[in-house]
C-alpha cells in the first residue's frame, strides 16, 4: 500500500502472481446471455445477476455492439471473496473467451477498456502472469518470470469485504505509507531472491483485516510455525493467508497438518507461477 489519493482511491504496490488452483469456466456461443453458477462454492458466490462474469460481458458488449454472446457455466471452487481475486479471475477469463469468439486480441483497446471498468483487478488477470500491479490496479509492470514455487492457501471461512477492510485502515485522502520494501528490490529469477522479497514485505492491510475477522491472526500464526515455510502472509485484503515453499513434499506436507488440524477451515496446496 502506497497510500490514499485525494480522491478517497486508495494507492497499491502489489506483487500478483497465479495459483494452479481456480475455478472454471466454460462458454457456449448463444444468442442470449445466461449464466449458471455450480460447484461446492455456487451459493456463497451470491446473486447471479451481480456476478462478474455478467458485468464482464455486458460491459464488453456495450463496447462492442454486434459482440456474440453466449452461456457461461461458473464452477466456483474458490472461496468468495477470500482476497484471492477469484472473482476478477473469472472475469478476465470470460473476457478471453469472448475476445477469441470475436477473433480479437486480448490487448485490443475495447478489452482492455472492459477489464478496467469491470474491477480494478481484472486486468492484471487477462495474461495470468506474475507482475507488479500499481496504481488502484490498474497500472501493470513487465511479467515476472517467477522461480518454481508451491504455496498452501488457507481461509477460515469468514468473511473480509474490502470496503470494510480498506475503511478499517482509516487512512485520510493525501496520506502516504512509507513502504517495507521496493518493486525494484524483487528478484524473481531465483527462489531465493523471491523470499528475500516476501519476508522483508509487509501487507498493509493485514492489522485492518483482521479487527474486522480476528481468525485471520489464528490462521497467520499457525502457519508461521510451519516447519519449511520460507514466507507467510496475507493474500490481498484478506481472509485467505499463505505459506510458501520451494518443494512440492513440503507444501503437501503442511497442507495435511493443517487440514487435519482445522477441519473446518478451506486448505488447499499449489503451484504458484
Amino acid at each position: 500500500m502506497i497510500g490514499r489519493r485525494n480522491d478517497g482511491y486508495h494507492e497499491l504496490e502489489s506483487l500478483v502472481a497465479f495459483a494452479g488452483v481456480c475455478d472454471w469456466v466454460a462458454f457456449d456461443p448463444a444468442p442470449d446471455l445466461a449464466l449458471e453458477v455450480l460447484g461446492p462454492r455456487a451459493l456463497a458466490a451470491g446473486p447471479v445477476d451481480d456476478n462478474l462474469v455478467l458485468r464482464a460481458a455486458r460491459t464488453l458488449s456495450g463496447l462492442i455492439p454486434d459482440l456474440r454472446l453466449g452461456r457461461f457455466r461458473l464452477i466456483k471452487r474458490l472461496p468468495a471473496g477470500a482476497g484471492l481475486g477469484g472473482g476478477s479471475a473469472d472475469a478476465a477469463a470470460v473476457l478471453r473467451l469472448l475476445a477469441y469468439e470475436a477473433r480479437l486480441s486480448v490487448d485490443n483497446p475495447r478489452v482492455l477498456a472492459a477489464a478496467k471498468a469491470t474491477g480494478a483487478d481484472v486486468l492484471a488477470c487477462l495474461r495470468p502472469q506474475a507482475r507488479m500491479m500499481t496504481g488502484i490496479g490498474d497500472q501493470l509492470g513487465p511479467a515476472i518470470a517467477l522461480p518454481k514455487m508451491f504455496a498452501v492457501l488457507v481461509n477460515p471461512g469468514v468473511a473480509a469485504p474490502t470496503p470494510k477492510v480498506f475503511a478499517a485502515l482509516g487512512l485520510a485522502p493525501g496520506a502516504k505509507l512509507e513502504s517495507s520494501t521496493r518493486s525494484s528490490d524483487l528478484m524473481a529469477h531465483s527462489t531465493a531472491g523471491l523470499l528475500d522479497f516476501l519476508s522483508l514485505s509487509r501487507n498493509d492491510l493485514e492489522a485492518a483485516a483482521v479487527r474486522i475477522a480476528p481468525s485471520i491472526a489464528v490462521v497467520r500464526e499457525r502457519l508461521s510455525r510451519i516447519p519449511g515455510a520460507a514466507a507467510t502472509g496475507m493474500s490481498g485484503s484478506g481472509a485467505t493467508c499463505f505459506a510458501l515453499f520451494g518443494d512440492r513434499r513440503s507444501a503437501a506436507s503442511a497442507r495435511r497438518a493443517v487440514a487435519a488440524e482445522f477441519p473446518h477451515w478451506w486448505v488447499e496446496a499449489t503451484t504458484v507461477r
